[in-house]
């Protein structure tokens, strides 16, 4: 069947559809094709309708809905933030998304995105890295190796070149664990026992904790000039990673400001701090790293269409692989208006008085 044989029929690529696809591809050549469909859709920022996703907080973390559109399509996420998860055994982020027809408003995809997330973002990080990085860069230090942290290595690798990873966890364990499920890709690995050792020598420096506060995980003086950092941990008000000094000597670049001045770095500075956008990068309209001293820093926090990119990748691929499942998700009557007759008719069939 394809994809748009029956209306009332939504492909569903569930957990284990999703990473059968991820395997079938091939994990850098997913990351790599994904962040294709990221920049073009970055390319294309002004067709996009943005708002800043709507959240709703607690005290254990957040759940949000990421809504956008680019007039033809249209593709939402569903995704939560809860640090605390990770001591009773549960993910610290699960999500799942819809991509569907503005003409209709019928939905097209359903699927899951906590392992689909996790790709976005790195191959987000690494899109925005092509343009910031330091020419050259070969080294990057992942500070906070949980569950992202082996996808920034990997979309680094196959996006800019990036080959030598030197690791800092609070937990050491995480650390082996990323090194091991790293073993064997191509990568010169370094576990290092703080921050500072970490960051010795690299020209990346990826910041990727958990923790909901304002932490400083970067101090001013661990910060040396020409590196650029992918500032991905604090993403939602209240959870910073770097100390405000440092963002003070950084040329900012940002997805959407409105957004990432609630939940990016730059909450902790004023209201009107310059920022550069990335798609004006992208698009070519600013400038990216301009200098070997210049430090730039992508405040990343995710917006919603890097998960609508994320959505049509994953659309486009389903007809060559068929790794989906046909989900009876919506009403489909003879007569559009007869839907009370449809359910009638149901009951005559099974035996059923309504």
């Amino acid at each position: 069947m394809t994809t748009a044989a029956k209306l009332n029929i939504v492909p569903f690529v569930s957990v284990d559809s999703m990473m059968k696809l991820v395997l079938a591809i091939g994990v850098e050549r997913f990351l790599t094709e994904l962040a294709a469909y990221i920049e073009e859709d970055f390319r294309r920022w002004e067709l996009f309708d943005k708002t800043p996703r709507i959240a709703s907080h607690s005290h254990d973390g957040v759940i949000e809905l990421m809504p956008t559109s680019d007039g033809r399509l249209y593709g939402f996420k569903y995704v939560n933030g809860h640090p605390k998860n990770t001591r009773e055994g549960l993910q610290t982020v699960t999500a799942f998304g819809v991509l569907a027809d503005v003409g209709s408003g019928y939905p097209m995809l359903l699927t899951e995105m906590t392992i689909l997330t996790a790709l976005r973002t790195a191959a987000t990080s690494a899109v925005a890295a092509k343009y910031l990085a330091p020419n050259g860069a070969r080294t990057m230090a992942i500070i906070g190796n949980g569950a992202q942290s082996e996808f920034q290595a990997i979309a680094f690798k196959a996006i800019t070149g990036i080959d030598r990873l030197r690791l800092y966890d609070i937990d050491p364990s995480a650390s082996r664990r990323c090194a091991k499920n790293l073993a064997g890709m191509g990568f010169g690995i370094t576990i290092c026992s703080s921050g500072q050792e970490a960051v010795e020598g690299a020209e990346v420096i990826t910041t990727v904790t958990a923790d909901k506060q304002y932490a400083t995980i970067l101090t001013d003086n661990m910060v040396g000039s020409g590196v650029h950092i992918n500032a991905v941990g604090g993403d939602c008000p209240g959870k910073t990673e770097l100390h405000r000094d440092i963002l003070l000597r950084s040329d900012i670049f940002v997805e959407f400001p409105p957004q990432t001045r609630i939940e990016g770095e730059i909450q902790q500075l004023d209201p009107d701090h310059p920022v550069i956008e990335l798609w004006q990068v992208m698009a070519g309209k600013v400038a990216g790293r301009s200098s070997d001293k210049q430090i730039t820093l992508f405040d990343s926090v995710g917006f919603a269409t890097e998960d609508f990119s994320a959505l049509r990748y994953v659309r486009d691929q389903l007809q060559a692989t068929g790794l989906y499942e046909e989900l009876d998700l919506l009403a489909d009557p003879d007569e559009p208006r007869d839907l009370f007759g449809m359910l009638l008719r149901a009951g005559a069939k099974e035996g059923v008085v309504a």
